[in-house]
């Protein structure tokens, strides 16, 4: 039996400004992965939430 699908959801916290480096200061994506959010794959999804995002927040420190 297969696990039941779970959408990964937009990193999104409604702090929606970006910076001078064109980085949101609430998610942290950039205006393009902002944009293209919605036909981006689950694939591509999860290695922006796992490993592209926390490294921008580790760099942001």
């Amino acid at each position: 039996m297969n696990p039941p699908f779970v959408p990964i959801l937009s990193p999104c916290i409604g702090i929606c400004r970006l910076d001078r480096d064109g980085y949101c200061e609430g998610c942290l994506r950039s205006g393009d992965e902002i944009a293209r959010w919605v036909a981006m794959g689950e694939g591509e999804r999860r290695r922006l939430m796992d490993e592209v995002l926390p490294q921008r927040e580790a760099a942001r420190r």
